[in-house]
């Protein structure tokens, strides 16, 4: 650590003379200010027209990250302006004093190296916009900038000098803090472009229409995972630890699963069984236990299935395999629904069921796949019952509307039919004020007396 701070200390010594000797020339003065003018003046211009270029690059559709990376470039037109600026200034100052005697040495210095780091800054500011996660995007985009500054300085050999010093020895490998610094920037850039080549690939596995769509988050799964153990073994590799070091640690890792991941072990087995055998698949309308609902995603530890009230229950993969799930629409869209209902024994059963289909076939959820069909079921103590039996081929907009909206129907064509619909009858009889009541049913069409 002594070492490290002393080759700082040589660093800074060496640049001191020259540092001096600069600050005593009244150039750089100069420059500061001209720097801090171009800087207000390209701030100025940008905001005056960057809302009209902004509104026009949100005409880019189709492509999210694309028009991510435009308006990110947009938002930065101050520091293209500014780049601009520097450079016509640098270009004009060398070629007015270049002629002059006593300025042989570039007096442009200052300009030069704000035109490198304000050109490095608006790069990495940009490109660094294709990570989602802001505070991540902002601390790689600082990190790379401190890090191309201390080269423009000079200063970036003895920072590195001064990681590589603050060391600890565990056996044979000796473990330094520049060291972990490269493997953990290594493993999580090689990590995000894995994520992001899998969400490519997942993507264009996803608009193919050969494939089934539980095979579709399979491929995807196991491209994502594959990509992602590629990027470790890789940053490993090339930070300089051993793969062959990590069988200890493989078995370790094994141990702790076995005691303590059993459930997500578990879980994530079961969703490889789920997409492989197509049990279930995104869209399928489903019953787990009182769980209606359809599923709108398939993860490796759960099934993201939301209900018709607008809750998202996040059911665990092995429920799926231990339970009995209903699905509505494995083999086919189509789904059966019984209407049960009574008419009067006054009226045709014939004509009851011939208006009941007819009215049936009226509601627009009502599929043509099959006919409804309406049969008499018993012969109730004041009715005759009936059950109306028709198909539908979305499950997922709900059972119980389309069932209301056919019994609303049923209400409204028996009523302008004049079809009676009964309902029981109680007759209270009081003989004397001691006596115990006696309670009769009666047919709703016989009057009481």
């Amino acid at each position: 650590m002594d070492e490290s701070l002393s080759d700082i200390t040589e660093a800074i010594e060496e640049i001191a003379p020259e540092a001096s000797a600069l600050l005593a020339d009244p150039w750089p003065l100069y420059q500061g200010a001209l720097i801090l003018v171009l800087w207000i003046a390209s701030r100025w211009r940008a905001r005056a027209i960057m809302p009209v270029v902004e509104s026009r690059a949100r005409a880019i559709k189709g492509n999210p990250d694309l028009l991510r990376l435009v308006i990110a470039f947009m938002r930065r037109l101050h520091w293209v302006f500014l780049i601009v600026a520097l450079w016509v200034a640098r270009f004009v100052i060398r070629l007015a004093v270049g002629a002059l005697p006593g300025f042989e040495n570039d007096r442009t210095w200052l300009l030069s190296m704000a035109l490198t780091l304000a050109t490095a800054w608006l790069i990495i500011a940009v490109l660094t916009r294709i990570i989602r996660n802001r505070t991540l995007a902002r601390i790689v985009a600082i990190s790379s900038w401190s890090y191309i500054a201390l080269a423009v300085v000079g200063l970036d050999h003895a920072v590195l000098a001064a990681l590589d010093s603050a060391a600890i020895q565990l056996g044979r490998a000796r473990i330094s803090l520049l060291l972990v610094l490269k493997a953990v920037a290594l493993t999580a850039a090689l990590v995000w472009l894995a994520v992001f080549l899998g969400n490519m690939v997942s993507n264009r596995v996803e608009r193919s229409e050969d494939l089934s769509p539980s095979f579709k988050v399979l491929i995807g799964k196991l491209i994502k995972i594959a990509f992602i153990l590629l990027a470790g073994a890789v940053a490993l590799s090339a930070t300089g630890v051993d793969l062959t070091a990590l069988t200890v640690f493989s078995g370790a890792v094994g141990v702790g699963i076995g005691f303590g991941l059993q459930k997500v072990v578990s879980n994530f087995i079961a969703g490889i069984i789920i997409l492989l055998d197509k049990s279930i698949k995104p869209g399928d309308t489903i019953s787990l236990g009182e769980t209606f609902g359809w599923i709108r995603d398939l993860r490796s530890r759960f099934v993201s299935v939301i209900t018709r009230d607008g809750r998202e229950y996040l059911i665990p993969n092995e429920d799926f395999i231990t339970e009995r799930v209903v699905n509505w629409s494995f083999s086919s869209e189509y789904v059966r629904i019984d209407v049960d209902f009574r008419a009067s024994y006054d009226d045709d059963p014939h004509e009851v069921v011939r208006i009941a289909i007819d009215t049936a076939q009226t509601i627009e959820r009502v599929s043509d796949h099959r006919a409804p069909v309406c049969w008499l079921m018993a012969f109730g103590p004041y009715s005759l019952d009936y059950r109306l039996r028709f198909w539908i081929s979305d499950p997922r907009n709900g059972l119980t509307n389309v069932r209301g909206q056919v019994l609303m129907a049923l209400w409204d064509a028996f009523k302008t039919a004049g079809i009676k619909v009964p309902f029981p009858l109680r007759e209270v009889v009081l003989r004397s004020p001691g006596e115990a009541v006696r309670v009769s049913e009666m047919d709703p069409e016989r009057p009481s007396g």
